[in-house]
């Protein structure tokens, strides 16, 4: 689990992903009037909650970790992993702690059933650490998804959220929620603070997507600064910051229209 695995590519890879978008589909039956942001960080490095989480809580805001206990404890290209310490400081201060599988599996090369036992493994262990809602939500591993992997985990969890880039709206998927990744230097941050402003201009549901905070990330993390940049951004555009949980308990308390 330390070493870097990448998903397979090319026109297999590209069929497999548009086939898993287009089947087993649970769509947003909300109309969502005004923006809402949620940042959200996977597997997850420390970094994500020694220097991410004092960067949102300053401003009053709490982030969703999409948690692979497999990597507790570890070394990876991301750095150092979460500690058991980490998740529960996080959770006493009121972040949402969340699945991400055991075993950081890609659902595309995985049975469906070996991939939800992978995912309730995780859960479990969640639980027996103090943590009340891990199925609130998850989000696939690599954003690789299949037809029966959404089928198996979509009455397990509030949403399932991919790595597709773009902002969730009326009739978009909760079993494969779009969202933007918070990576990529000076180029990634264009295309999250464009991001921004597009959720302005057509209001909708951003979910933001990182890996490691730190100044020399990895090519799936940003540096504090990237994040400092976006986090002013969004509190200059006054958009509200929920975390995923949150918001959709917002979109099911009110089935006919979100309005932050």
């Amino acid at each position: 689990m330390t070493g870097i695995y990448q998903p397979a590519g090319g026109l297999l890879g590209k069929v497999r992903r548009l086939t898993a978008r287009a089947g087993v589909r649970r769509p947003i039956d909300a109309s969502i009037d005004a923006p809402v942001i949620s940042f959200t960080f996977d597997d997850f490095p420390r970094s994500a909650a020694l220097v991410a989480a004092p960067m949102l809580e300053q401003r009053g805001w709490r982030a969703t970790y999409y948690t692979a206990l497999g990597f507790l404890g570890t070394t990876t290209h991301l750095g150092a992993m979460m500690e058991r310490a980490d998740i529960e400081a996080l959770r006493a201060r009121g972040h949402e702690i969340v699945c991400h599988t055991h075993a950081h599996l890609d659902a595309s090369h995985c049975d469906p059933a070996v991939f939800a036992d992978d995912c309730e493994r995780n859960c479990a262990d969640l639980m027996d650490m103090g943590i009340s809602a891990p199925h609130s939500s998850f989000a696939f591993p690599y954003g690789e998804a299949t037809r029966a992997t959404k089928r198996a985990l979509q009455s397990r969890y509030g949403a399932l959220r991919g790595v597709r880039h773009g902002i969730n709206r009326k009739g978009d998927d909760l079993n494969l929620l779009k969202a933007v990744a918070l990576d990529g230097g000076e180029a990634g941050l264009d295309k999250a603070l464009r991001a921004i402003h597009e959720a302005v201009r057509q209001p909708g549901w951003l979910i933001f997507y990182g890996h490691d905070v730190r100044e020399t990330p990895s090519e799936w993390g940003c540096t504090p600064d990237f994040l400092e940049t976006v986090c002013a951004e969004v509190r200059a555009q006054d958009i509200p910051v929920l975390t995923v949980g949150d918001t959709l308990s917002t979109l099911s308390d009110q089935p006919g229209r979100l309005s932050a």
